[in-house]
C-alpha cells in the first residue's frame, strides 16, 4: 500500500445510525469507509473490494462478529479485522482474540481510540506484508 493511498475501511454494524456518524468522522479524516448492516452483506462486500481494516459489531443478526470474523481471516489474511461490543466481556474478547481479531474494543467507543486503533492495525499489518 502507497503512503499517500488512503486506508479502506468496512464498518459493519446493525445500527446504520451509528456506522453513518463514525462513516462520516472517518470519512473527515481521510479514510474511505464502505458500510454493511449484518455479516452476509459485509461478506458480500469483502468479495468485491479490498479493505485495509474491517471493524465489526460483535452481536449482529446473520452471522456474529466471531463468524465473521473467522471467515474474514480465512479468505483476507492480510485485512486486520477490529471488532466492537456493547457488553465487553472477558468471554468474548478471548474467543476475539483467538479468531484472530486485531483489537477489541467496548462500545461506546470513542472516535479517537478507534481511529487510533485503526491506524496502528494499517502500521502492523503494513509491516508485516
Amino acid at each position: 500500500m502507497g503512503m499517500n493511498e488512503p486506508i479502506r475501511i468496512l464498518l459493519v454494524d446493525d445500527q446504520p445510525d451509528f456506522t453513518e456518524v463514525l462513516a462520516k468522522r472517518l470519512v473527515r479524516r481521510g479514510m474511505v469507509v464502505d458500510e454493511a448492516e449484518d455479516g452476509n452483506e459485509a461478506l458480500g462486500m469483502l468479495q468485491s473490494a479490498r479493505y485495509d481494516v474491517a471493524v465489526f459489531d460483535l452481536r449482529m443478526p446473520g452471522a456474529d462478529g466471531v463468524q465473521l470474523l473467522k471467515a474474514a481471516r480465512l479468505r483476507f489474511p492480510a485485512m486486520a479485522v477490529i471488532l466492537l461490543t456493547g457488553h465487553g466481556s472477558v468471554h468474548d474478547a478471548m474467543r476475539a482474540s483467538e479468531a484472530g481479531a486485531f483489537e477489541f474494543l467496548s462500545k461506546p467507543v470513542s472516535l479517537e481510540a478507534l481511529e487510533e486503533t485503526i491506524r496502528r492495525a494499517v502500521r502492523v499489518r503494513g509491516a508485516r506484508a
